[in-house]
């Protein structure tokens, strides 16, 4: 028998650098909201993890808990337990590896309903990890690629295509709501990348190819916000100080003004290895940046080539800085590219259009016996 307002439990990681959590607290604010399920939003707490983004959760009204993640097994029994208490009828495991720990606790407690979110098309999976993911699978009710390229990744590693389907990302639209007052011609003419220092993102790409427009005479200033380990933030800042870019490239860090950056400058750009849906992107359109992405699954779905931005080749400087150099130099064709990408993200990306999906599936499962 089925409550009123199912109780739909969310679990992610907390470390706040990445899609899944943004995603995970959308819904779970979005489930508040819209009164038709009852949302706990559950955290696996980690060691670099951000107690103030905690804390302004919780002052929102985020329902919200922590669970520890020293190891998988403590992590599991804790969620476990979480569940026996709040007893929800769908658990949501969003990315990796806090799909598998998520959906191990949710057997042992005995959730009707598990749905597994990917949130990449390439992730760190060992056979061992591999041959988890298949078992789990088949305890499943549904499994959600962030994209349709997402989805395509899942079947070719073996997800039951029953069962697996696409409910793409959507952002907040509001914080770009005066984008049309602020026309291309008239911005900054620099660059904003929004992305966290991984080994999936190709900041030195970036790089490269604005030495290479200060060798045709083009030195635009460059915003790289985003957090991440001193691991990978290093190197990036070793290679512009090699090239010469002290002082034309800013290391802004986590930065709590992405649409302002984005608003006032005139390039957005996504210079990646692989993504799943890249949401920082999407803000660059929905701000009418004219943008630039590596052509890679989950960008090539958003982007257009010539008609609402500019695709360049995976790791190409010098495709990157040809793209680079046409919007600086070219007025006209910028502002036409930001105008449709603007366009795009306002008519297809919408949070709306996510929240609406993933509701709608959480209803019907809701409803349905569990397939165990």
């Amino acid at each position: 028998m089925t409550r009123s307002r199912p109780r739909v439990l969310h679990f992610v990681t907390g470390g706040f650098s990445g899609g899944a959590t943004q995603v995970a607290i959308q819904l779970v604010n979005a489930g508040l909201s819209g009164g038709r399920v009852e949302p706990l939003l559950v955290l696996r707490r980690k060691r670099r993890g951000d107690p103030v983004r905690i804390e302004e959760l919780r002052a929102a009204g985020t329902p919200l808990q922590l669970v520890p993640g020293w190891s998988h097994l403590a992590t599991i029994r804790a969620l476990a337990k979480l569940c026996r208490e709040f007893r929800p009828d769908v658990l949501v495991a969003h990315g990796f590896s806090e799909h598998l720990w998520g959906r191990y606790a949710g057997l042992l407690a005995g959730v009707p309903h598990l749905v597994h979110v990917e949130h990449n098309t390439r992730e760190r999976y060992t056979r061992w990890r591999l041959a988890q993911t298949r078992w789990l699978a088949a305890r499943t009710s549904r499994i959600v690629g962030c994209s349709e390229g997402v989805r395509q990744a899942l079947l070719d590693i073996g997800m039951p295509a029953d069962r697996t389907i696409a409910i793409p990302n959507g952002i907040r639209l509001d914080p770009f709501a005066d984008a049309d007052a602020h026309p291309l011609p008239g911005r900054v003419p620099g660059i904003v990348m929004v992305a966290r220092y991984s080994r999936q993102k190709d900041h030195a790409s970036l790089l490269r190819a604005l030495a290479l427009l200060g060798e045709r005479g083009l030195r635009p200033p460059l915003l790289l916000a985003g957090g991440g380990k001193a691991l990978h933030r290093a190197p990036v800042e070793r290679l512009a100080a090699e090239l010469g870019m002290r002082e034309q490239v800013r290391f802004l860090g986590v930065a709590r003004n992405v649409p302002e950056l984005l608003l006032t400058h005139r390039i957005a750009v996504l210079s990646t290895h692989y993504e799943g849906m890249p949401l920082a992107l999407i803000e660059g359109m929905a701000a009418g940046c004219a943008v630039i992405g590596s052509a890679v699954p989950g960008v090539r779905e958003v982007i257009d080539d010539g008609a609402d931005g500019l695709l360049v080749p995976e790791a190409d400087p010098r495709a990157l800085a040809d793209a680079l150099e046409r919007l600086l130099r070219d007025d006209a064709l910028a502002s036409r590219l930001g105008q449709a990408a603007r366009a795009l993200a306002l008519r297809e990306y919408g949070r709306e259009h996510m929240n609406a999906r993933y509701e709608t599936l959480f209803l019907e499962l809701a409803e349905r016996p569990s397939p165990r």
